[in-house]
């Protein structure tokens, strides 16, 4: 059976919300990874923000993607090395 719509949405938002919780900044301060690590982690929270705006207006189709995107971003950051994770469960690592 394919997973309610909704129940996805929420799903992938919580997601979102804990790995952009969990992702610390792992490059030096002022290095150019570390501006690499705050672009990522900047795409991810506005990722976020467009999705509770979709959802907010009823869109949850735009909504799921925008907290795929998002949560892309932060992967993505894992795997280069620009935040230091530990938990596998959000994180391909």
């Amino acid at each position: 059976m394919p997973a309610d719509l909704d129940e996805k949405v929420k799903r992938y938002e919580d997601m979102l919300k804990r790995a952009l919780q969990k992702a610390k900044y792992a490059p030096i301060q002022g290095s150019h990874m570390y501006a690499v690590a705050k672009d990522y982690y900047t795409m991810a929270e506005a990722y976020y923000k467009d999705g509770v705006y979709f959802l907010e207006n009823s869109d949850p189709v735009n909504a799921l993607a925008s907290f795929s995107y998002g949560h892309a971003w932060l992967d993505a950051g894992a795997k280069l090395g620009v935040f230091a994770v530990d938990d596998e469960t959000l994180f391909t690592i």
